[in-house]
């Protein structure tokens, strides 16, 4: 095993299959590969922003002390779509940071710089294997194969990369927002668990019993699983997606969405707060007095407005309709 000062690896999703025992104490999945639940409220509360926020050119407000410097070095952030401007790269890059923090609770970019003044590099790379020792960060990179067009391939060893403090950027999930999502995904997960096996229950036809008495009533199985299921997202307010079910109320779904609009829209701000800090650190390495803030506009939602909404929609001030074209239209 090697030890060195080095950047971060990027391919530790192509060695799933390859994970010794020392190799998984630092390789943890994310979620169970088999939890439905899980994977439809990360992919929904991911979604922070809806395709018509993307038609507006004005998302984000940003005010800085040197807007040359703030152009160089958001400009070198590598998203995975095409940019053409600077609101359409801070939206990719809130969008892919809270990806990261829902699945880890945490999030990376790496500031590479070439030998050209303008080569401001930042590209995001996995947490999975990267530590923290004494506030040294390090990543964890594990036996891996290295192809060679004119020879066998090689196997190389284990190393321990000790990145950079200077110019890694680091983002963590809000603690409000953790705590909430630890206790629904302990839920989640045995929901998951325990969804096929009420099938169980029912007796099968053999040859000396072929039409068996089942007394098991399915429909109070999945009544008890889908109260379960809003008991436990009541802190997010996600609703399952159930768009269909007979037992809830206009009121019940609205009230729930505000409540789920709330909670991105506070970890959207607390993205954007977290995006300025760590630019701002990383730019005063080349200007000790550099600053930059970034705010959403008044283009987009916010909470203010959604708590106004919520007290109205229960003075029953404001209708239904309103409600959701407010949380998803805009």
């Amino acid at each position: 095993m090697k030890i060195y000062k080095s950047e971060p690896w990027h391919g530790h999703n192509f060695l799933r299959d390859r994970k010794r025992l020392i190799d998984k104490i630092f390789f943890r999945d994310e979620r169970p590969r088999s939890s439905l639940n899980r994977w439809m409220f990360d992919e929904d509360f991911s979604r922070l922003f809806h395709y018509s926020n993307r038609r507006s050119d004005n998302l984000f407000e940003i005010s800085s002390n040197d807007d040359e410097l703030a152009e160089r070095l958001l400009g070198g952030v590598q998203t995975r779509y095409m940019r053409n401007s600077i609101g359409e790269i801070i939206l990719n890059i809130v969008e892919d940071i809270a990806k990261s923090l829902i699945c880890f609770g945490r999030a990376y970019y790496f500031l590479y710089e070439d030998a050209d003044p303008a080569g401001i590099r930042l590209v995001s790379f996995g947490p999975v294997g990267v530590f923290s020792v004494f506030g040294i960060n390090m990543q964890w990179v594990p036996r891996r194969p290295r192809s060679h067009w004119d020879q066998e391939s090689e196997e190389r060893l284990r190393e321990i990369r000790v990145l950079n403090k200077e110019n890694v950027l680091h983002f963590k999930m809000p603690m409000k927002i953790r705590r909430i999502l630890c206790a629904q995904n302990k839920t989640l997960a045995a929901l998951d668990e325990n969804q096929d096996p009420g099938l169980n229950f029912y007796h099968h036809a053999t040859h000396e019993n072929p039409n068996p008495v089942n007394h098991f009533d399915f429909s109070v199985w999945n009544e008890a699983q889908e109260c379960a299921l809003y008991r436990a997202t009541k802190g997010t307010g996600w609703n399952g997606r159930k768009y269909d079910s007979s037992k809830r109320s206009d009121f019940f779904d609205c009230h729930r969405l505000i409540r789920f609009r709330r909670n991105q829209i506070f970890l959207r701000d607390d993205i954007l707060r977290q995006i300025g800090g760590e630019i701002t650190r990383i730019g005063r390495g080349y200007d000790t007095e550099f600053s930059i803030r970034m705010s959403a506009s008044d283009g987009l939602p916010s909470i203010e407005y959604l708590n106004e909404l919520e007290v109205k929609l229960m003075r029953e001030e404001v209708g239904f309709d309103e409600v959701i074209d407010y949380c998803y239209k805009r």
